[in-house]
């Protein structure tokens, strides 16, 4: 049904084990797409030390995952924040792979989070020139050689429940993510007559390395127990689990996919129910 063969896809941010970007590579790569894992690939500065990062080893790692799959895959280290290492992405992926046909942005800052009037002004930039200012980047060149190859393409931007709800002490991460389906809705206006479709995909709280962090980060200020924590996300979910990194990789296919055509400006709550508007 998905079938994605001879297609090329890149996925930001995918270069962390057990994260969200190795699932969608891997999902992809076994529907049949090659795939480039970019991730930054080595520390820079406080806000993107080695544990919140893709380095260049776990990278290399999830390319031999993929290749595994009988698909191509190769590593790009790019920093997204910066427009000429986003078209050199873009354009060594389609030297090596001849297309560019999807896009998916995930990269994300979600681990820098303060009491909103003691909110950093390095703090801010940081996590909007990641969540946003990197998803305009990418999604500006792919679509540049999408548009250049005539055959349409698909952009699915990875936001989040954040984007259609507030949280204490994201303020940062919860106006990115709002201004990503914004920018998911006028690109998909825009690259229509192209045949881009563009659309969101809105996981709720996924325990990967960075949500252990976040339940860590918000047990704490609610001075409650971890697991008790926990049990509160299951509690209020309607289909009483936390949600999966497989769950948001098959939407992406979902959406990667011809079975998607007729779907774009979209922002697609993957969330057990949890939020539905």
């Amino acid at each position: 049904m998905y079938n994605l063969k001879g297609k090329t896809a890149i996925v930001t941010g995918s270069g962390r084990i057990d994260g969200i970007g190795e699932a969608i590579v891997l999902k992809l790569a076994a529907l049949g797409c090659n795939v480039v894992v970019t991730d930054i690939g080595v520390s820079k500065g406080d806000n993107f030390t080695e544990e919140h990062i893709g380095t260049t080893s776990d990278m290399e790692t999830i390319v031999k995952k993929a290749k595994n799959k009988g698909v191509s895959a190769m590593a790009i280290v790019c920093d997204i924040r910066f427009e000429e290492q986003v078209s050199n992405l873009i354009k060594t992926a389609k030297n090596n792979f001849g297309s560019i046909d999807i896009m998916v942005n995930n990269a994300g800052v979600g681990y820098i989070m303060e009491p909103f009037t003691e909110f950093k002004e390095e703090s801010w930039d940081a996590v909007l020139d990641v969540n946003l200012k990197g998803a305009f980047l990418c999604s500006k060149h792919a679509a540049i050689h999408m548009i250049d190859q005539g055959k349409g393409g698909a952009i699915i931007n990875i936001a989040s429940q954040a984007a259609k709800s507030g949280f204490p002490y994201a303020a940062a991460y919860t106006a990115s993510k709002h201004g990503m389906i914004g920018l998911t809705r006028s690109n998909a206006v825009e690259l229509g007559a192209h045949k881009i479709r563009v659309n969101a995909v809105c996981p709720n709280h996924i325990t990967t390395g960075l949500g252990h962090w976040q339940n860590k980060f918000f047990s704490d200020k609610q001075g409650i127990d971890y697991d008790d924590y926990l049990q509160a996300i299951v509690d209020k979910n309607p289909l009483k689990r936390t949600g999966l990194v497989e769950d948001i990789a098959k939407a992406v296919a979902f959406l990667a996919s011809d079975q998607s055509d007729y779907i774009t400006g979209e922002a697609m709550n993957v969330s057990g129910g949890e939020e539905y508007h």
